[in-house]
């Protein structure tokens, strides 16, 4: 029965420190921008990447 008592503490004080963490993130701005993350994957690259099988070609 002790060991209960033990588990409840520990997963009140896991939880807290779940919820400062989640605190600490929403005040340092973690979430302002959520649009951008989503549509980054749609925005071509400008420069083409080179190919590794190839070698750079010299001038």
């Amino acid at each position: 029965m002790n060991i209960l008592y033990f588990l409840i503490g520990c997963s009140v004080i896991l939880a807290l420190g779940f919820l400062g963490a989640f605190f600490w993130a929403q005040g340092n701005g973690q979430n302002d921008d959520l649009f951008t993350p989503s549509m980054r994957m749609l925005i071509e690259d400008d420069e083409e990447k080179p190919d590794d099988k190839e070698p750079p070609v010299q001038k």
